[in-house]
């Protein structure tokens, strides 16, 4: 990921053998990574059960929020492509219960439709 993207916040494919040890240690038995994206520091995690945020604070890190979505929550999501000017993708995603979507910017290159297909397999 460059310096330029990290600064304007797009998120960047993360290699899933990349981040398994990371998120071994939460997974149930039988849950498995199907892709994940990084912001910054932050993590958009997508298993075959549920989609998992990783919110790291503070300067040094040490400190994590482990939001955990499960697919039956979500009640809607709209994926947005890259256009001729525009240099990103977004996704929004309402979840029962919480007023506004979490929306999130992906950079032009993402497999925003790979993204989409994994969604809908698990929310349709």
């Amino acid at each position: 990921m460059s310096l330029f993207d990290k600064l304007m916040g797009n998120a960047t494919t993360v290699k899933i053998e990349d981040i398994t040890n990371e998120f071994a240690p939460i997974l149930i038995p039988g849950e498995e990574i199907e892709a994940a994206f990084v912001v910054w520091r932050d993590k958009w995690v997508f298993t075959n059960k549920r989609l998992i945020l990783l919110d790291i604070q503070g300067i040094t890190g040490s400190k994590r929020e482990y939001m955990t979505i499960p697919y039956r929550s979500v009640d809607r999501y709209c994926i947005e492509t890259a256009g001729s000017l525009d240099d990103d993708c977004e996704m929004k995603l309402w979840i029962k219960g919480m007023a506004e979507p979490l929306v999130k910017e992906f950079k032009r290159n993402t497999d925003i439709k790979g993204l989409q297909r994994a969604l809908s397999t698990h929310v349709l």
